[in-house]
């Protein structure tokens, strides 16, 4: 696996997968960038949820499971000090989906987070980790 990524402003740099797949990532404006994307670290969260995520609905797809959605919501604390390290990171999952069964779920989740989700392995060797799902029939009004 290789990526390049490349300073394009300030603090802006675009990152470039195997595939040609961009992702800009950038700098707050109070730290000197201007906020086009997400940051570094944040990135390291949305890949932490992308990783699961699809581990989530393969899995559930393969149980033909009724998802019709999922949202990953990853909260983290940062270390005070330099390096300002991940110190704890909790995932909800929030399913939609009528009739989806908890113990599908479950199993989906575990899989993902025990066997399957190389971020989450990572991660998890090197900072407090927990996560927690729930279920809901409809996806609430955008």
């Amino acid at each position: 696996m290789k990526t390049t990524i490349r300073w394009t402003a300030g603090m802006q740099f675009e990152g470039t997968g195997e595939a040609g797949a961009t992702i800009t990532m950038d700098a707050t404006p109070e730290h000197g960038g201007g906020g086009s994307g997400p940051s570094p670290m944040e990135t390291v969260l949305l890949a932490l949820g992308g990783c699961t995520g699809m581990d989530v609905v393969s899995i559930l797809t393969k149980m033909r499971a009724p998802l019709v959605g999922l949202e990953i919501r990853v909260a983290a604390d940062r270390a005070e000090d330099h390096p300002r390290v991940f110190t704890r990171i909790a995932l909800e999952y929030v399913f939609f989906g009528p009739g989806l069964r908890p113990e599908q779920v479950t199993r989906a989740v575990e899989l993902s987070q025990t066997r399957y989700c190389s971020v989450s392995a990572m991660l998890g060797r090197i900072t407090e980790f927990t996560y927690a799902w729930r279920i809901e029939e409809a996806r609430p009004e955008a």
